[in-house]
């Protein structure tokens, strides 16, 4: 029977649907638990302020999110994360669909401004009672947590004091933020991660305005203050200062008594020269130095790459003696969220009139070759179906980053929001997309690349910043006007791939 024939017409019979879905037998590609080495773990993740909801209930103070979602035009629709899907009540259901779908970690962060509504000193009991909660009941369903410090979300009280990121003020306050959490929950989280991808923090919330909190030059977006060749490498500066002082303090205070690691999250497109000219092959290196070598390099070697410090010279900060030794092989694991890749060409332009971050790689963007799309277009404009990019990434840090421990901490695709259940359900693309990429991380596991865990964005539909709910990522289906839950046949793929053999 094609499983095409088995989506409900009318959505009363969604939990007929679903046990439905149990029974079908997915084409996994050859895939199993088996294709990967013992112990590799298979993960779902999210964000606090994507699915938690209570933005301004039981004592979290607002993060710049909520500051910057409050101007007129930001999110489509006006979508805010006030509510988003609630996973602050529903965390034992959300978290029993994992185990179900036979996962095996989750990929969760932390609120700060929920734990320290100022940024620091007084503590929100109510928000560590949540985390608590959840970090107890993964546990009891035997679900490994992957916490993750930060994602996209500085206490506005900070924003409002010294400018946030802007200031080597918030370094401290950061590690004193993490070692609360470690001290706190750290006998039960033993995968730590500190900031989740610092390069589009600074980038997207200071080169172009476009994420919170919106700064940039007049030349490269509609903001009120900012100067996008600055202000960028300021704030990417202070996040790897203050990664690494957080990991300073893991290290010193708990690591041994706890038995931990610690890492940081970093994003990475893959950049392929759009033809085999030595100009588009320097342009796709200067977008990989300035993308994922912006941080990756400083952590495994003390330093910005050569391309970076040569390109913007005095705008870029430098690190005093002490921050190289602090900085210097400050990760035991690195996540890499890796989800497409582009063409890279030499533009050939002069120098841009005002600095900018993005001015300074001096490589244009090529989404296609000869009339050929470099991959289908998922509903997001930036993202492209293109797996082998996946395992030209991994073997890029391999080699140049001496193979370091990694966990592919995010990769999925979006449908449109309005996408109806029945159609939602039925989202074959997207079992496409995950055989694609996983055939393309196993052959990278095979080649020798140290990649130990993979993590599927996303578990839930859910708040897409600033997309607000136009667009879905999920593997588990939400109905936004009631919450309720619907896991997708990609779920159901996942399951059936994840099954462990019966010994």
């Amino acid at each position: 029977m094609r499983v095409a024939l088995l989506l409900p017409v009318v959505c009363m019979l969604c939990a007929a649907t679903a046990m439905h879905l149990e029974t079908v037998h997915f084409d996994t590609g050859g895939l199993s638990r088996d294709s990967f080495p013992k112990g590799f773990i298979f993960g779902t993740a999210t964000s606090a302020y994507q699915v938690e909801g209570m933005a301004d209930k039981e004592g979290r103070g607002p993060s710049i999110w909520d500051v910057f979602i409050k101007k007129p035009g930001i999110v489509a629709n006006n979508g805010t994360g006030e509510i988003s899907v609630d996973q602050y009540h529903k965390y034992p259901q959300d978290i029993d669909i994992m185990a179900k779908l036979n996962f095996d970690a989750y990929r969760f962060s932390i609120s700060w401004s929920r734990i320290f509504p100022n940024g620091r000193g007084k503590v929100n009991w109510k928000g560590v009672a949540y985390y608590n909660k959840l970090i107890n009941y993964l546990l009891k369903r035997g679900i490994t947590p992957y916490a993750n410090l930060y994602h996209y979300d500085l206490p506005q009280a900070l924003e409002e004091e010294y400018k946030g990121l802007l200031s080597d003020r918030v370094v401290k306050d950061f590690a004193d933020y993490a070692e609360f959490c470690f001290k706190t929950f750290g006998d039960r989280v033993k995968n730590w991660m500190t900031f989740n991808e610092p390069r589009v923090v600074a980038a997207l919330g200071y080169d172009n305005g476009f994420f919170a909190p919106g700064r940039c030059s007049k030349a490269y977006g509609n903001c009120t203050a900012g100067n996008s060749g600055t202000e960028p490498y300021i704030a990417a500066h202070h996040l790897i200062l203050s990664h690494a002082a957080a990991v300073q303090r893991y290290r010193q205070k708990y690591q041994e008594k706890q038995k931990g690691r610690i890492g940081i999250l970093l994003d990475f497109v893959w950049y392929e020269p759009l033809t085999r000219s030595k100009a588009d092959n320097y342009a796709a290196q200067r977008a990989r130095d300035f993308h994922i070598g912006w941080f990756l390099h400083p952590i495994v070697y003390g330093e910005y790459p050569r391309t970076v410090q040569n390109i913007v010279g005095n705008r870029l900060p430098k690190f005093t003696k002490e921050e190289v030794k602090m900085v210097k092989g400050s990760i035991d694991l690195v996540g890499i969220n890796q989800y497409t890749t582009y063409y890279m060409y030499d533009p050939h332009q002069r120098k841009a009139k005002v600095p900018g971050y993005q001015q300074d790689w001096n490589a244009g963007f090529a989404y296609e070759k000869n009339g050929v799309p470099i991959g289908p277009r998922a509903h997001s404009y930036w993202l492209y179906n293109v797996p082998w990019g996946m395992y030209k990434a991994l073997m890029y840090v391999k080699k140049y980053y001496g193979n370091p421990t990694v966990i592919l901490s995010e990769n999925g695709m979006d449908d449109p929001g309005n996408v109806t259940l029945p159609k939602g359900l039925h989202d074959t693309t997207r079992i496409n997309f995950y055989k694609g990429y996983l055939t393309q991380l196993k052959k990278a596991v095979d080649d020798g690349a140290n990649v130990i865990g993979y993590f599927a964005w996303s578990l839930l539909d859910n708040f897409e910043w600033r997309l607000g709910y136009t667009s879905r990522f999920g593997i588990v289906y939400v109905d936004y006007s009631n919450l309720k839950r619907y896991p997708k046949m990609s779920a159901y793929w996942f399951k059936q791939l994840l099954e462990r053999k019966k010994k």
